[in-house]
């Protein structure tokens, strides 16, 4: 696993995983721009860590992210929707 990274140039978060062939492959989320906001649009994992925890795993460090900067989430994908709402212990970074 790769640490975080934003990837402000193209407004999309990264991070890379491991998957079982033990090539490195990313789970990412695009987003917009609203202030402090950040507006998460979509979440993908490759497919290649389907079923792996990876994305879960990513909306953690993404979470986590946030709460150190000072930012909020707006999930739109379902996927960063459904994840916020099971993990209420993130309900501070939530707009």
């Amino acid at each position: 696993m790769t640490d975080l990274r934003d990837v402000t140039a193209d407004q999309r978060f990264e991070q890379g995983f491991t998957d079982a062939d033990g090539q490195t492959r990313t789970v990412f989320a695009d987003y917009a721009v609203q202030g402090n906001i950040r507006v998460i649009l979509h979440v993908e994992a490759d497919p290649a860590l389907r079923g792996s925890g990876a994305a879960g795993t990513f909306m953690q460090a993404l979470a986590e992210h946030a709460r150190a900067e000072g930012l909020k989430l707006a999930p739109r994908c379902s996927y960063a929707v459904a994840w916020l709402k099971r993990h209420g212990e993130y309900d501070d970074i939530a707009a």
